[in-house]
């Protein structure tokens, strides 16, 4: 995603409730309270935006790639993903990274210095 001052994205980070760049990040994006959306522009943090998560039932880990995909995601920050989901974020155009870091601040901050490598299958959650 680009704007005209430059090269912009969001980044989808699963979190612990209330959000924002100070919460704890989410062990598992399937069954985090809610998702962090952060607007990177130019390598800089611009905007910060929470959405909440819907409750995880069984198969139900289609519901957030969706609602992700509609807010315009363009990367998700994760310490665990089942197959499906990735294969359902690689469908949606969402790239899938693996994170670092006990906050949503450090996460993003090490996003940003591409400190992050991509999710593949082989690295996919065996549930």
């Amino acid at each position: 995603m680009t704007d005209t001052n430059g090269t912009k994205q969001r980044i989808a980070i699963p979190s612990e409730a209330p959000g924002g760049l100070d919460a704890k990040r989410s062990g598992h994006f399937g069954r985090c309270e809610c998702f962090t959306m952060v607007d990177v522009v130019d390598g800089e943090v611009a905007e910060v935006a929470v959405l909440t998560n819907a409750p995880h039932t069984e198969g139900g880990c289609m519901a957030p790639v969706l609602a992700l995909a509609e807010q315009n995601v363009d990367v998700i920050v994760v310490d665990g993903i089942g197959g499906r989901p990735l294969m359902g974020f690689n469908q949606v155009g969402i790239a899938v990274h693996a994170g670092v870091g006990a906050d949503v601040q450090s996460t993003v901050h090490a996003f940003i210095q591409g400190g992050l490598p991509v999710v593949g299958f082989d690295n996919a959650c065996q549930h």
